[in-house]
């Protein structure tokens, strides 16, 4: 069974000025029941435009908007993630980012790994969150 790709795209679209020619996507069902979602920032994914820029907590609402619209288009939703991981640029951010996945998550008691990092692919960028999840019955 081959792998299912939604949302395919390449980096010199994406990052045009840093020489990159890789395809990706934003999702992948894999053997039909595991949902990988790459990682989602603040960002719109159908206009490609930066959400919340200066702002952590509109760009953890946009992130996770973004992974529960791409679960539902991989045919999963939120009560079925498994596993987040969730980059952060600051420490500091913690707090808020963590409330607002909470919400978002409440219930769903999902694995997560919390990560600080020195930057992510673009400065605007302060968070990015990743999640695993399946597809009920399938």
């Amino acid at each position: 069974m081959a792998h299912t790709r939604i949302r395919k795209f390449n980096t010199k679209d994406t990052y045009p000025e840093q020489n990159l020619d890789n395809d990706l996507c934003q999702v992948v069902v894999a053997r039909g029941t595991m949902v990988f979602v790459r990682g989602q920032i603040g960002q719109d994914l159908d206009t490609s435009k930066n959400v919340g820029v200066g702002d952590v907590k509109a760009q953890t609402e946009q992130a996770m908007a973004n992974i529960k619209m791409l679960l539902e288009e991989a045919g999963s939703e939120l009560d079925h993630i498994t596993k987040i991981t969730i980059y952060l640029i600051d420490p500091r951010y913690r707090e808020d980012v963590y409330r607002i996945v909470g919400k978002w998550l409440k219930g769903v008691f999902p694995v997560s790994t919390g990560i600080v990092v020195s930057a992510l692919a673009r400065p605007e960028w302060l968070v990015e969150i990743d999640a695993t999840a399946v597809i009920p019955d399938a």
